[in-house]
């Protein structure tokens, strides 16, 4: 095992129990993964995020097979799909967060652009975020319907499910991801009242001060 995993598989640990004690994870909800130069780290399958053990933690080949480690999730299609169509993409985290996962079941959201520009961060982290339509988890669909975003977008929601957020690192992976669902939990606190969002050119501002995510 190189060093460069060893401190991966660590990092996802301890990152997970962040996440499952801060109350992004409930159960055996979510799932993380980080893309090392010879392959993927998984979180496996009824896993708790808070009891990833290092060394148990699924290792994926780049073609996308069982190597080492504990049995992957069975959401493996949302992370492969996320790390072939955006060869930037280090780390993906999927949620099942209360807020983000709220807003995805909103029948009048805008699947083209579901988080709106609410703050500057979430459009410095985030960026636009597209609804795809429901599958049930685990379908390989999932990863289909992502693919033919064509790398486009960062982040997504699954309708009725939650968060697919992806990033250079785990951290800004996590970070983006927690972005989205504070957001999530702002525009549910406001949805009944009028509410001002940054305009156009206070988007592309931020985009060309900040970068594109």
């Amino acid at each position: 095992m190189s060093p460069d995993e060893k401190t991966a598989r660590c990092e996802m640990a301890k990152i997970g129990a962040s996440l499952f004690d801060r109350g992004f994870s409930v159960g055996t909800a979510g799932n993380i993964s980080v893309r090392l130069s010879d392959g993927i780290l998984m979180s496996p399958t009824n896993a708790r995020l808070c009891d990833l053990e290092p060394d148990r933690i699924s290792k994926l080949d780049l073609e996308g097979n069982h190597v080492a480690g504990d049995r992957p999730t069975k959401e493996i299609f949302l992370h492969q799909a996320f790390y072939d169509t955006r060869p930037e993409a280090r780390s993906v985290v999927h949620l099942h967060s209360t807020w983000a996962t709220a807003l995805s079941c909103l029948e009048e959201i805008d699947p083209e652009d579901c988080i709106p520009p609410l703050t500057p961060y979430v459009v410095m982290r985030v960026g636009t975020v597209r609804r795809v339509p429901y599958v049930r988890p685990g379908d390989p669909k999932s990863g289909t319907l992502i693919r033919e975003l064509g790398g486009k977008y960062a982040a997504v929601l699954l309708a009725n499910h939650g968060s697919v957020v992806s990033g250079k690192s785990l951290f800004s992976a996590v970070c983006a991801a927690e972005e989205l669902e504070e957001t999530a939990k702002l525009l549910m606190a406001l949805e009944t009242r009028k509410v001002r969002y940054l305009n156009g050119h206070e988007v592309a501002d931020l985009k060309q001060t900040f970068g594109t995510i």
